[in-house]
């Protein structure tokens, strides 16, 4: 780490620990805006975004007005990355299928339907905007359904093969999905169930909470050290036959498979063979935590370091193509979904929890079936099982592949 004045300007050159060590005070102080600012709260803005997008801002501001630049070493972050996309491979059993029935079957079609819609409408819109076709799908299902996770992992990705801005329109895409998402869901599911009359009564079934059905519910009190590290062993052992899978991958067919889309794929043939022949047990609680940390300082050195001033030529194509995503996703929803699901309640509040992750996060969706139920109080135990399931694990064995080949396909 140094300070040193080049063409009148200083520069904080920052080396791996220190740029892990800003990341970490960042996402620590992201929590703490998220506590007690309670609109960051109410629309489920991530720790990470906060931290490290209000850096960003200082940046950018110091760097207008000639005071300081800073240089980072983000060598942690692709490992980080890595790690995080193991941790949702792993949480990618299929048996997850049979839990939510007919009803499941119909909400992850749809879903894989909009990922693949958003990444062709989107990279359609900016061709016909005059910018780079890969930018749309930086703003469709990389940061809308994939959320700012997807978006800092794919950004990079997209850039290296030579679209500028992309990490930029991704995040500014997922940040936008995050507060669309949270302010759409309710209102849209609450006219629903006005304009068609629906019963306010939840549809009968033995349906299971989220972590009832992912086995989770079991696990309450047994985190311990020696759990943790035997989840950060296999996640390692994943991690280093995903990136050795994707190297061979583009050495045989020249297809880029990024390292972390390679591990999730080893990892969720890994969790299909244990749910089988148990080869190991798995502690998800453990596995959370793991997840929890390497997204959190992932995300938070992405945002930290994004280059704000990219945006400025991007603006306003950037704002067409979100209205007109955000648009379809509202039609789609209201005329296609709300009629596959039964036009009951229970497809009202999953509609209400499409628009929060399919704009946003799995999370915006939570949120926004909560605020549907607790306004008719009648808890829709289906929706609470699916959209999860959906939004935060299945919808990844779709959606990853397809952005992987949206961004090939337009960048060859």
């Amino acid at each position: 780490m140094g300070l040193e004045l080049v063409k009148g300007v200083w520069v904080l050159k920052m080396d791996m620990v220190a740029t892990t060590a800003l990341a970490a005070v960042l996402l620590m102080l992201g929590y703490q805006l998220r506590k007690r600012v309670s609109v960051f709260d109410k629309f489920c803005i991530p720790a990470p975004v906060l931290g490290g997008f209000a850096f960003s801002l200082l940046a950018l501001l110091c760097k207008q007005m000639g005071l300081i630049t800073f240089t980072f070493t983000t060598t942690l972050q692709s490992p980080f990355m890595i790690a995080f996309f193991t941790t949702v491979g792993i949480g990618g059993s299929l048996a997850l299928l049979k839990k939510g029935g007919s009803g499941l079957i119909i909400y992850l079609v749809s879903c894989w339907f909009i990922a693949v819609f958003q990444n062709a409408f989107g990279s359609g819109l900016a061709s016909m905007l005059g910018i780079h076709p890969v930018l749309g799908v930086m703003a469709g299902a990389v940061s809308l359904e994939g959320g700012h996770g997807a978006a800092a992992a794919f950004g990079p990705t997209a850039e290296q093969l030579g679209v500028k801005g992309a990490t930029a329109v991704a995040i500014a895409s997922a940040t936008y999905g995050l507060i669309a998402g949270g302010l759409l869901g309710g209102p849209i599911a609450k006219w629903l169930i006005g304009k068609y009359n629906v019963a306010i009564k939840a549809g009968e079934g033995d349906y299971e909470t989220y972590d009832q059905a992912i086995g989770a519910d079991k696990e309450a009190g047994t985190i311990t050290s020696r759990n943790i590290l035997s989840m950060m062993m296999i996640v390692l052992v994943i991690m280093t036959f995903g990136a050795w899978g994707s190297a061979k991958l583009k050495a045989a067919t020249g297809f880029d498979l990024p390292g972390y889309v390679g591990a999730m794929f080893v990892a969720i043939l890994l969790r299909n063979l244990n749910d089988g022949v148990k080869l190991v047990k798995l502690h998800l609680k453990s596995l959370d935590i793991i997840a929890d940390v390497s997204i959190g300082i992932f995300l938070t050195m992405a945002m930290m370091t994004l280059r704000i001033w990219e945006l400025y030529d991007l603006a306003l194509p950037l704002i067409i193509i979100l209205l007109l995503q955000t648009i379809a996703l509202a039609l789609f929803a209201i005329f296609i979904l709300f009629r596959a699901l039964g036009k009951d309640y229970d497809a009202a509040v999953m509609v209400a929890g499409l628009m929060g992750h399919g704009l946003g996060a799995t999370p915006n969706a939570v949120a926004n079936m909560g605020a549907v139920c607790e306004r008719y109080g009648v808890m829709s135990h289906k929706a609470f099982l699916i959209i999860p399931l959906c939004g935060a694990v299945l919808i990844d064995l779709v959606g990853i592949p397809n952005i992987v080949w949206f961004i090939n396909y337009l960048t060859k």
